[in-house]
């Protein structure tokens, strides 16, 4: 069996679209609280910083752990096809 030559630009552009993958509908669900919240403080006329936080963080939270297992699976993945590559960063 022939062992074929990974380049690293590969693993590092796969890395990154994993990275991607995982970390924008987490940043999307902050974003979308974000402006729930900022809509509502114009029209309510409240204008406190602090009140998007806790909203956000919780948010966020719960996506984590809904969204955790598919998460940590993308991950792992990637982890996997690295590791099972290892033997032709080598030569």
């Amino acid at each position: 069996m022939e062992i074929v030559p990974v380049s690293m630009f590969d693993v590092l552009s796969g890395a990154v679209w994993t990275m991607l993958v995982v970390a924008l509908p987490v940043l999307l669900v902050a974003m979308g609280v974000g402006l729930i919240i900022g809509i509502l403080q114009t029209a309510t006329s409240i204008q406190e910083q602090t009140l998007i936080f806790i909203p956000k963080i919780l948010a966020v939270f719960i996506f984590i752990v809904l969204a955790g297992p598919w998460m940590s699976g993308k991950v792992l993945q990637m982890t996997r096809e690295i590791l099972g590559q290892l033997e032709r960063f080598i030569r």
